[in-house]
């Protein structure tokens, strides 16, 4: 059998995600949530080879899917594709921020000051008439011009642009475009970041089709859609609900869970599934689940118990997508 399509889930979860999707002559990564180290190690265990990735796609800002994206961008030397306020999201997060304590703003107030008069002190103590300056006071002088170069020069000694990329492209929502013989089309996620993604990929040539939609506050009409005549679906089973009423996080944190901008829960996700979902996927991958307010095997319950609700469906496999090991390759 000739494999057209492959997923591999190399992470998911809250403190990481990154999926390779991959055609006959394409293999993209989306998302690189781990560092660059680690994302290497479980691309060679799960047997994807980094150096055949031709792009890396970016969901959205957030740290647990951006996290190893500039080292390990240059270092494989490919492009990243984001949407253009995903991008300007990222260069601000990625971008040092100067701090300085108010006594150390005054002591550089009362600095420059201090060379400023030593400047013009120098300047009246050598005027003589001429126009020249004695040894003295040039001495003073350059001293004082050193130390503004070296101020002016500061900057330019900072280290490398950590948002530096080797090329960036940008694409929007709604719009499809192609990779090599990947057909990409991504769709709009409700979701708390600058501008969220879900996507859809398509075999040029055979039609088969995957999707990654996770980080999804609900299941608006647009992914309901997008989500249709799926082979493979990457879905989010974010949390249990009363798990996560009983939870750890603050009450802050939960009430952002629980918005129409955070996460799936299983009783989303199972709903959807049972009401909305077409029945065409061979594989459901539930992804994207909490440590602290899941388990994997409420979530596996629900989903499998809507899909058995509906009875006439067929060849819907479900899957678990782990935070520490590789989700072994979903081939077709």
């Amino acid at each position: 059998m000739v494999e057209i399509m492959r997923m591999t889930v190399l992470a998911s979860g809250s403190k990481g995600n990154s999926t390779v999707v991959a055609s006959a002559e394409t293999r993209v990564l989306i998302d690189a949530g781990l560092s660059c180290r680690e994302l290497m190690r479980r691309m060679a265990i799960a047997g994807e080879d980094p150096a055949a990735l031709d792009a890396i796609l970016i969901t959205h800002e957030h740290q647990d899917h951006v996290a190893g994206l500039s080292v390990l961008a240059r270092k494989l030397r490919i492009p990243v594709y984001f949407t253009e306020p995903t991008h300007r999201a990222w260069v601000r997060q990625m971008t040092p921020r100067s701090t300085i304590t108010y006594a150390k703003w005054l002591e550089r107030v009362q600095q420059e000051k201090e060379e400023r008069a030593a400047r013009v002190a120098a300047e009246m103590a050598g005027d003589d008439g001429s126009g020249d300056l004695d040894p003295s006071a040039l001495q003073l002088v350059a001293a004082a011009e050193d130390a503004e170069e070296e101020t002016e020069a500061a900057p330019a000694k900072s280290k490398a642009d950590p948002a530096n990329l080797p090329a960036v492209e940008y694409f929007q929502p709604g719009t499809g475009f192609s990779i090599g013989d990947l057909l990409v089309t991504p769709f709009t996620t409700p979701h708390d970041a600058a501008d969220p993604c879900g996507f859809v990929f398509e075999s040029a040539s055979e039609r088969q089709r995957m999707a990654i939609a996770t980080d999804l506050g609900y299941v608006p009409p647009n992914v309901k859609a997008a989500l249709k005549r799926i082979d493979v679906m990457l879905l989010e089973s974010n949390h249990d609900l009363e798990m996560l009423k009983d939870g750890p996080y603050p009450w802050s944190v939960k009430q952002r869970v629980l918005s129409r901008v955070g996460h799936l829960s299983n009783h989303a996700t199972a709903e959807f599934l049972a009401n909305e979902y077409d029945g065409g996927a061979e594989y459901i991958v539930l992804g994207h689940l909490s440590e602290a307010n899941n388990a994997p095997e409420l979530a596996l319950l629900a989903a499998e118990e809507a899909i058995r609700e509906r009875g006439g469906l067929l060849g819907n496999r479900v899957l678990l997508a782990r935070q520490a090991e590789p989700l072994d390759p979903i081939c077709l």
